[in-house]
Formats: C-alpha cells, sequence, structure tokens
C-alpha cells in the first residue's frame, strides 16, 4: 500500500504540473501534505516533517543557490558570456564553432539555468553559422547538449546541489566527477548535433552579424575575469574535498592551518562568495543598477529556485518518514540495478513532467533511504555514483512539456516534429553517454 500510494502521488504531481499548470511549489507542497496523510502520520507530525524538511533544505542550499543565480546574472548582463564564447572560439578556431559554442555553454550553464543561457548566445549562435556556413540546426544542438550537460551534473546548479546533499556526497568529488561525466555527454550530444543538423530545415530570420553583437557590448571584460567568477569556486570547493580526503587528511592533519583555510574557502557558499566579489571586476562601472538592479534580479531568480527546492524538500522528507524507500530498496535489492534505478527514476520523472530539476529533487527525496538497499551507501564514492546517475537520467528526454525544448524550438526556428528529432534525441543520447561515464568512474579510478 505504501508503493501505491507513493505511485499516486507522484502520479499527482505530474497531473498538477503537467495537465493543470500548477507552480511546481504548490504542487510539490500540496502532494506533500496529502501523501503524508494518507501514509497514516498523524496530522501534526505531517505538518513538522514538512516543515523540517523545507527549513532543512533551505538552510543547506539556499545561499548557495542564490549566489550561484547571481553570478549567473552578472556574467550575462556584463558581456562576459560573450567573451567566454569569443575566448573558446578562438582557441578551437573559426572552423569549428559548434565545438565552441557547446563548450561555452557548458561553462556558463554551471550557474545559470539553460534556458536563460540559451537566450543569451542565441544571436552570437545565429551570426556564426552565417559567418561559418554550418548549419544553425548543427549550432543550436551542440549549443543545447553543452548546456544540458553540465547544467545536470556539475554543481552549484540547484538540481545536483540539492541531490549531493540529500545523498551526503561530498560535493568536491560530485563536481569532479560530474566534469568527468559531462564530456562524454558532451560529445555525444555534438555528434548527434553533427549528424543531423544539416538535414533539419529551419525559418530563421536575418539577425546581427558577430562584430555587430561584439560592438553593442561596447568595451567587454578580459577573458580571464569573465571565467573567474566561475572557475575559482569550483577550485576552491575542489581543493577543500581533497584537503578532506581520508589519506590526506591523515598526513597533514585535522584543524590544522592548511585544513582549517581550505575547508573555509572551499565551503560552497564561502567559494561563491568570492565568485560574487570576482563579478564585480569584469564591471568597468559601478552603478545602482548593478549593485541593486543586478543583484535583485539574481535574488529573484534564485528565490523561485529556492522555493521549488524546498518543497521538494518536504517530499522527500515524508517519502523518508513513511518508510516506503526502505520497503522499495529491500524488495529491488535482489535486482541488482543498483546505478540504474535512480537513473531510471530521474528519466521517468524528467520526460513525464518536464523540469530536470523537480525530476532530480524528487528523485533524491525516493533514492536517499534506499542507498545501503541498493548497495550505495557502503563507500564515500557510491552517493558521488548515485547522484550523477540522477543527473544523467534527468536529461532524458525534452519534449514538449520542458520550458528548455520551447526555448531551442523558438530561438532556432524549429517546428515541433524537427525539434523532436534534434532535441529530443540529442537529450536521450547525451544521457545515456553520460550514465556510461558513470559506470565507467570506479573502472577509471584504479
Amino acid at each position: 500500500m505504501l508503493v501505491v500510494i507513493l505511485l499516486a502521488a507522484i502520479v499527482l504531481m505530474l497531473l498538477l504540473i503537467s495537465k493543470f499548470h500548477v507552480h511546481p511549489f504548490a504542487a510539490l507542497f500540496a502532494v506533500a501534505l496529502v501523501m503524508g496523510l494518507c501514509v497514516g502520520m498523524k496530522p501534526m507530525d505531517v505538518l513538522n516533517t514538512i516543515l523540517n524538511g523545507f527549513g532543512n533544505t533551505c538552510r543547506g542550499i539556499g545561499i548557495i543557490i542564490l549566489l550561484g543565480t547571481i553570478i549567473g546574472v552578472m556574467l550575462e548582463k556584463s558581456g562576459a558570456a560573450f567573451t567566454m564564447a569569443d575566448s573558446v572560439l578562438k582557441i578551437v578556431g573559426d572552423k569549428r564553432p559548434a565545438i565552441a559554442m557547446s563548450l561555452t555553454g557548458s561553462i556558463v550553464s554551471i550557474p545559470v539555468f539553460c534556458d536563460s543561457v540559451f537566450v543569451i548566445l542565441s544571436s552570437l549562435n545565429k551570426s556564426l553559422s552565417r559567418r561559418s556556413g554550418i548549419s544553425l540546426g548543427t549550432m543550436a544542438i551542440a549549443l543545447s547538449t553543452g548546456l544540458f550537460a553540465t547544467h545536470n551534473l556539475v554543481p552549484p546548479t540547484p538540481g545536483s546541489i540539492v541531490a549531493a546533499d540529500k545523498l551526503g556526497a561530498d560535493l568536491g568529488l560530485v563536481i569532479m566527477w560530474g566534469i568527468f561525466a559531462s564530456i562524454p555527454a558532451i560529445i555525444g550530444g555534438y555528434l548527434y548535433a553533427c549528424a543531423i543538423g544539416s538535414k533539419l530545415v529551419l525559418n530563421v530570420e536575418e539577425g546581427e552579424s558577430y562584430e555587430e553583437l561584439k560592438a553593442k557590448y561596447g568595451e567587454l571584460p578580459s577573458a580571464f575575469k569573465s571565467f573567474a567568477p566561475i572557475i575559482v569556486p569550483l577550485i576552491l570547493i575542489g581543493i577543500s574535498s581533497v584537503v578532506n580526503y581520508p589519506a590526506i587528511l591523515a598526513k597533514i592533519g585535522k584543524d590544522t592551518a592548511v585544513h582549517s583555510a581550505a575547508s573555509f574557502l572551499g565551503n560552497p557558499v564561502i567559494a561563491l562568495t568570492i565568485g560574487l566579489i570576482l563579478c564585480f571586476f569584469i564591471i568597468p562601472k559601478l552603478t545602482q543598477e548593478v549593485t541593486h538592479g543586478w543583484i535583485g534580479e539574481g535574488v529573484k531568480e534564485g528565490a523561485n529556485i529556492i522555493m521549488i527546492t524546498a518543497a521538494g524538500g518536504s517530499l522527500g522528507a515524508i517519502i523518508a518518514a513513511s518508510g516506503v524507500g526502505n520497503y522499495i530498496g529491500a524488495a529491488l535489492k535482489d535486482l541488482n540495478l543498483g546505478l540504474l534505478l535512480p537513473f531510471i527514476i530521474a528519466a521517468a520523472l524528467k520526460t513525464a513532467q518536464g523540469s530536470s530539476t523537480v525530476a532530480i529533487i524528487t528523485t533524491a527525496g525516493i533514492i536517499t533511504p534506499m542507498l545501503c538497499s541498493l548497495g550505495l551507501g557502503g563507500s564515500s564514492m557510491e552517493p558521488v555514483l548515485a547522484t550523477l546517475a540522477i543527473g544523467c537520467g534527468s536529461m532524458v528526454v525534452s519534449h514538449a512539456n520542458d520550458s528548455y525544448f520551447w526555448v531551442v524550438t523558438q530561438f532556432s526556428g524549429m517546428e515541433v516534429g524537427t525539434a523532436y528529432k534534434a532535441q529530443t534525441m540529442a537529450t536521450l543520447v547525451e544521457g545515456l553517454c553520460g550514465l556510461a561515464a558513470v559506470y565507467a568512474i570506479p573502472a577509471v579510478m584504479l
């Protein structure tokens, strides 16, 4: 009966979000309340569990999400995203603009939502397509899949942050191996873009040239300043994970000056605060528009994400309290599904309701009580692998119920049928490529 109630709760959530277009926050909160009552919990216990799940989630990742969204707005408004694309293009060469856009997208989407970055880089994508003679279909799918891979696999994007927190995965390891897993996913998406792109028929309007776009931003920040707000926090978080690795920690000693400094600077809140400070160096002149307007816009974007994420935390807390996770884990233990189960659940939720973030948050809540039963709780790496498997599943697949699908479609001049051949199939390819990389991680570690 617990399993039936859980499935009914998931179906109810999907109907509310997809069919009745209820905001994900309201849908997740309502489902958590209904499920808690249906599994036989006392009404006050249901309420307290929901409040604790909401509060614990906000406490764990609220500031991190806010800092990430503010950094994203600063990169967009200052022209730093354009500088990053221009820098990558110079490295890979003018004859390989699709690779340049895929790589640029994979970097910029780490702190920024895919939808926003695709819109930001869409004009540049079109101008590079005209200048190089490469099909816009190839360029659009290369950019789209580059964005999608790291956004679902590499913190500090909201989904992967929440999953790592819930599953107890080391954030530095999730970043490091998330980057590793994203590389085959990006390559798979790029190769599919090259294979299908020239066959796509697009309705494209003439836009600004590359030179006109560059001139529109005026004084652009340098490449070093543009990349620093993203790269520096990732390095600091990675160093913190390294010094806290048992073998390294035994050599340098706990609470030594080196350990304390690395742990403090590598805390995601401090690392992203440093990233935000670095953003101010990419702006020629600080004005009220920057210090209030841009930051305020980032806070508004972040608040929406936090509320959805925290409501997902409430649902996860109810699922954990119900005991259904332990029951399902024990029932599936003999099937030896391992990492395949979180991938399948995330893929099913993503395909059914459209949001990768909601799919990741919900799957993490379902999977957390099952980790040990699935054989994924025995070492520090197994929660990391489970987190990445969920991220790969959340890419499969982007179609008509996904806002990102429509952003790619509308800004690339694709008909819906064309977009299914391009965007939907490309996300399937990169999700499977990413999963293959996750399975390969234990072998690489040896």
